[in-house]
């Protein structure tokens, strides 16, 4: 059931389940709150689990040319305040780690622990954001082709056929997105500064997970923001996509972080 709040000119959707600590989920680019339903099961046991669609993902509307990680800080924000929570838990899902990096940055009172799943603290490289840019123009020119052709190439190569039902799932639910959305989010991600300082200042609150064959982030950069610091390093079998390709260990090891906090 989607529950809205309305935001400048359209709506935010989320769902709200469970009681007790409040854990925000925040889902990856081309994704939408509905990546999380089977890793909720056993933190709804405890937790109170919120799930936010992020600006132009799932039903929640878009906001303009270009979704930056600070707008949908403010998105997130917006649904803590109507739901008048205090000190959450965030667990974010590539670009929904470096929105969850910004809320943490802007509201970092508010911020009792973070999780940075297949996510970096790291800002774009030059030639990664030259890559942004002309995915942006592939998107603006055939959404249903870049959303068809990106999805399948987050995965380990050799489980892409292991996860053909839940990649066609995944490519269903990202083909609602425009264009104009899907480049908007992707000039955000271009955009976004490094905020290593705002992980690293989180220590013993923070865990990063990193799937070993991810093949959209440097392993080694991974290894270099969490070394020498209290922050806990999770590494798990498969690539981008580890709430899928490691769903029973990617559970085992929210909890245990959850539970520290």
């Amino acid at each position: 059931m989607k529950n809205l709040i309305a935001y400048k000119a359209g709506h935010i959707n989320f769902e709200d389940r469970g009681k007790g600590q409040a854990v925000v989920m925040l889902h990856g680019f081309l994704e939408d709150l509905s990546m999380w339903k089977n890793l909720t099961d056993d933190l709804l046991d405890a937790y109170r689990v919120i799930a936010i669609d992020l600006p132009g993902h799932g039903s929640t509307d878009g906001f303009g040319a270009v979704h930056s990680m600070e707008d949908m800080a403010e998105v997130v924000n917006t649904v803590v305040r109507a739901l008048d929570l205090n000190k959450i838990i965030l667990i974010g899902h590539s670009m929904g780690g470096y929105a969850a990096l910004a809320y943490s940055e802007l509201f970092a009172e508010n911020v009792l622990g973070l999780c940075l799943l297949n996510s970096t603290s790291k800002p774009d490289s030059e030639e990664k954001k030259q890559n942004r840019d002309r995915a942006a123009e592939a998107a603006l020119a055939d959404p249903g082709k870049f959303v068809s052709m990106l999805i399948p190439n987050l995965f380990d190569q050799n489980n892409k056929n292991l996860y053909r039902d839940e990649i066609n799932q995944l490519i269903k639910s990202a083909s609602i997105m425009t264009g104009a959305n899907i480049a908007a989010a992707l000039y955000g991600m271009r955009d976004r500064p490094d905020r290593e300082s705002v992980l690293r200042g989180l220590g013993e609150k923070a865990m990063v997970v990193v799937g070993l064959n991810d093949p959209v982030l440097d392993h080694k950069s991974i290894l270099d923001q969490t070394k020498s610091s209290e922050i806990r390093l999770v590494e798990l079998d498969g690539g981008h996509m580890s709430f899928i390709e490691s769903l029973e260990d990617l559970s085992y090891f929210f909890m245990r972080f959850i539970e520290k906090l």
